[in-house]
């Protein structure tokens, strides 16, 4: 190899490497996404949100017995951050890729 063929692929190889420091720099955040979607520190600080909110609302409003009632909407948002093992696991093997 000459000179110049050495130079060249060192300059492949430094191109290459910059573009895998992207990819684990791209899938790091990809990962850290889904664990925050999978947190359980999200669904209770948003449980606890959607009743306060809820509440003000409900209470503004003049709904008989806000806090109470703010259960309802809290409760929906809750069951629907559930997982659903079940339901995902026939949704998974039914689903055409």
């Amino acid at each position: 190899m000459n000179d110049s063929e050495i130079k060249e692929l060192s300059v492949r190889v430094e191109s290459l490497e910059a573009e895998i420091n992207r990819i684990c720099e791209r899938n790091a955040r990809v990962e850290m996404d889904k664990a925050w979607e999978a947190s359980g520190f999200r669904v209770v600080f948003l449980v606890g949100l959607t009743y306060f909110v809820t509440s003000v609302v409900f209470w503004l409003i003049a709904v008989p017995n806000p806090m109470l009632n703010a259960l309802i909407p809290t409760t929906g948002y809750y069951l629907s951050t559930l997982s659903l093992p079940i339901v995902k696991k026939w949704w998974v093997n039914h689903r055409k890729i």
